[in-house]
C-alpha cells in the first residue's frame, strides 16, 4: 500500500486523508440544528459543529510549548472583526469535552477575543496519526522556533520510522533543510536553551556547530553570551578555534580593531541582506560598479542548502 503524502499549502484538509469522522450526536433537550458543512480535500462535505469553548481544551501531547503573545492577540483581533474562518480538528476526550488536534494557537486566540463559540470538525484519529497530525500543522507554521522545528521533525521521524528525505516529502521541505534542521538537536542544553529563547541566532548555532572539539564549542557559546558575538565574528572565532586557537579570539579582536568600514552604505547593506538569505558569512570585494561575491559553507550538506537557496532566490 503507497505510503500518504502530505504538502505545505494545501490546508488542512491535505494533512487529513480519509480521516474516521465521529457522528455527531446533539445534547438532550437542544434543538436540532443543521451543522454547516465544508468540503475537505476530497471534495467531501465535512460537518462543522459549534461548540461552546470552554468546552474545548487544548492537547497535553501538543509539540509546540511556547506560543507568541503578539501573535495571539494580533490574530485576536483579526477574529473580533472576521471571526473564526478555519474550524478547528478535534476529537471527544470525555463527556462534553473536546481535545484539539489541530488549531490551538486560533483557539488561543478566540478565548482572548472573547468569543463564547467556536467552530469544530470532530474526527477520531489512532494516537499515531494524531500525533502525526499535530507534528505537521506545526512544522507548517512559520514561526516555530529552530528547536521546536528540529524537535518535530526528530518525532516525526521517531513515531513513523521516516527518513530524513521521507519526513522531507511529508512536510514539503528539502532534505538538506530538514538535515540541517536536526544538526540543531548536537547543541548542549544550554546552548539549545539559548537559541529556543532567541538569546543566539540560527546562524550562531551554525558557527557553533562548526567547531570540532567539545570544550572549545563551549568556550565560543560562553563569548557569544558575554560578549554578544555577531554571527559573522562567531563564524570567524569558529575558524580560528578550528585552527588550534587556545580561546579562539584572534579573530574576534582583529575584527574588532579594524577600521569603520569604508565601503558603500549600499554594498554593506547588499552584503548583510545575503547572509540573512544565506545563513553563512558572506563577503562582497569590491564597489558598486565591479567586484566578487565570497560565500562561506562548512559541510557538503551545507553546500546543497546554499545552492538549493540560490536556485530559490533565482525564481
Amino acid at each position: 500500500m503507497p505510503k500518504q503524502q502530505f504538502g505545505l499549502g494545501k490546508g488542512l484538509g491535505a494533512l487529513l486523508p480519509d480521516p474516521e469522522p465521529v457522528p455527531l450526536t446533539l445534547e438532550p433537550g437542544r434543538p436540532e440544528v443543521e451543522p454547516e458543512r465544508e468540503k475537505n480535500s476530497r471534495g467531501e462535505a465535512e460537518a462543522v459543529l459549534r461548540l461552546p469553548i470552554d468546552r474545548v481544551e487544548p492537547n497535553p501531547e501538543q509539540p509546540r510549548k511556547t506560543f507568541s503573545e503578539k501573535s495571539i492577540a494580533e490574530l485576536a483581533d483579526s477574529i473580533r472583526r472576521h471571526g473564526v474562518i478555519q474550524p478547528l480538528i478535534v476529537e471527544k476526550s470525555g463527556d462534553e469535552r473536546y481535545r484539539i488536534v489541530a488549531g490551538e494557537r486560533r483557539w488561543r486566540a478566540a478565548t482572548a477575543a472573547g468569543l463564547k463559540e467556536i467552530p469544530v470538525i470532530v474526527q477520531k484519529f489512532t494516537p499515531e496519526r494524531r500525533l502525526e497530525i499535530m507534528l505537521i500543522e506545526n512544522i507548517q507554521r512559520e514561526d516555530l522556533n529552530p528547536v521546536e522545528e528540529a524537535e518535530a521533525y526528530k518525532a516525526l521521524m521517531d513515531l513513523t520510522a521516516c527518513t530524513q528525505e521521507e519526513v522531507a516529502d511529508k512536510v514539503g521541505k528539502s532534505r538538506p533543510a530538514v538535515a540541517n534542521a536536526l544538526r540543531l538537536l548536537r547543541l548542549s542544553p544550554d546552548a539549545l536553551g539559548a537559541l529556543k529563547e532567541g538569546r543566539i541566532s540560527a546562524g550562531h548555532a551554525r558557527a557553533l556547530l562548526a567547531v570540532q572539539d567539545p570544550h572549545s564549542r563551549d568556550i565560543l557559546f560562553n563569548r557569544l553570551i558575554t560578549e554578544s558575538l555577531s554571527v559573522r565574528q562567531a563564524e570567524s572565532a569558529a575558524q580560528d578555534l578550528n585552527r588550534g586557537s587556545r580561546n579562539g579570539t584572534a579573530a574576534i579582536v582583529a575584527s574588532s580593531n579594524k577600521p569603520q568600514d569604508s565601503r558603500e552604505p549600499e554594498l554593506v547593506q547588499f552584503e548583510q541582506q545575503l547572509i540573512g538569505v544565506f545563513g553563512t558569512k558572506v563577503s562582497i570585494k569590491g564597489d558598486l560598479k565591479k567586484g566578487s561575491i565570497v560565500i562561506d559553507y562548512y559541510s557538503a550538506d551545507d553546500l546543497e542548502r546554499i545552492f538549493e537557496a540560490v536556485q530559490r532566490e533565482g525564481k
